[in-house]
This record gives structure tokens, sequence and C-alpha cells, in this order.
């Protein structure tokens, strides 16, 4: 875990529940994030908590509570794992004026590749793929590449040794963070990068990070 102490931080967790009619709007701050500890994408987004529908909030809540990845994509970790949900607290990069993901691509403690995800809140997701020069890649994947390239972040090279350290002893696994008015948050550990089904284009990149993981003859 990131600490204050070796440079970066942590999202701060309001509130656990084990069911969405648990859940207290009246006890949350103004803004807030909302989201299951065994889903993905199914977050709940609250910059104003008066604008906020707590009822389709409440309903998409329940939905993502009845997924679960372990049949989906086959993602062992997910088969027995609760579904609770969590409320964090809200962060905003001001440079960018949204929450970007610098999400590296680790393999035994040495980053080899990241991208970025972009334009989330606009609902227009942008993926850039990049190698640790911050040299733009010739990669897609799922979703197109930002109209405007995005800007090399503050705290790079930080993140890179934080991937480091996170990554130590895992033949493959993706280290995501934030960056917030020039400070490293550490958003999650990675281990199935979309369920290791989504194909990247052009498709000779799936055999460069393949080539990348060196496995125990056990």
């Amino acid at each position: 875990m990131l600490t204050k102490k070796s440079g970066g931080d942590t999202v701060s967790t309001l509130r656990v529940w084990d069911s969405v009619d648990e859940i207290d709007f009246e006890k949350l701050p103004d803004q807030f994030v909302l989201k299951c500890t065994h889903d993905s994408e199914g977050l709940i987004i609250c910059k104003d908590k008066v604008m906020l529908d707590s009822e389709a909030a409440k309903e998409k809540l329940r939905q993502c509570q009845k997924q679960n990845f372990y049949y989906i994509g086959r993602e062992w970790p997910y088969k027995h794992v609760k579904p609770r949900i969590i409320a964090e607290q809200y962060i905003e990069d001001h440079i960018d004026g949204e929450l970007r993901d610098y999400k590296f691509f680790c393999f035994d403690g040495e980053p080899k590749a990241m991208f970025i995800a972009s334009e989330r809140s606009k609902g227009t997701t942008k993926f850039d793929y990049y190698d640790l020069e911050f040299n733009h890649l010739n990669i897609m994947q799922k979703y197109p590449n930002a109209e405007i390239p995005c800007r090399k972040p503050v705290c790079f090279d930080e993140m890179i040794e934080l991937a480091k350290i996170l990554s130590k002893g895992f033949p493959h696994i993706r280290v995501d963070f934030y960056e917030v008015d020039g400070k490293v948050y550490f958003g999650e550990l990675t281990f199935y990068h979309f369920s290791e089904f989504m194909p990247f284009i052009p498709t000779n990149w799936d055999k460069t990070f393949g080539d990348w993981i060196t496995l125990s003859p056990k």
C-alpha cells in the first residue's frame, strides 16, 4: 500500500455496506464516489449530492451486485469475493479538469508500458498507450486515442518507481494510479487486464506483451 512516507497516498474510504438498502445518503458528503468491491466500471460519481438521483444510483448498484466476474471472465480471485458497496472520497485533478487513470503494465517489478484513460467523465473514454520514456505507442484497445495528446503527468517518474515496488514478485500485474494537483494516489492492482481477452490493435503487440512475461518452470 502507498503511504505518505513512500511518496504516494490512497483514496479515503468513507463508508462500507453489504446491501444497497443500508446506504444513508444523508451521512455522505456533498461529493463522493460509490462502487462495488467485486465489480468493474460500475461507478456512481456524485459531484453534487443535491443533483443525485439516489433511486437510480441504488438500482445501478443492485445490478452491479448481481455480477460475478468469475463467471463473466473466469477471473478466479472474484469467485468468493463478498459483494459489498463502498463510498470513497471524490478527487479531481484541477490541471486537467478530470481524473485521469495512469495504468502501468508491470512484469516482476519492471514496468514496460502504460496507458492513460481520459475523458471518462464525459462518457467518451479514450485510451493512449506510452512507453516508459512517455513516447506515444501505436496501440488501440477497445477505446480510441484522444484527439488532443495527453500531457505527461508531473509525477510520472514517481509512478514508475512505485509501480516497481508494488509489482515485484508478480509475473504480470497492472498497477494503477491517479494524479491530483501534482500528487500521486494509488488506484488498484489489476491481475487480469480486460480478463486477458481484449486484443491489441495492431495484434503484434499481443506477442510483445506476452514475451515480457517470464513464468516459473513450476
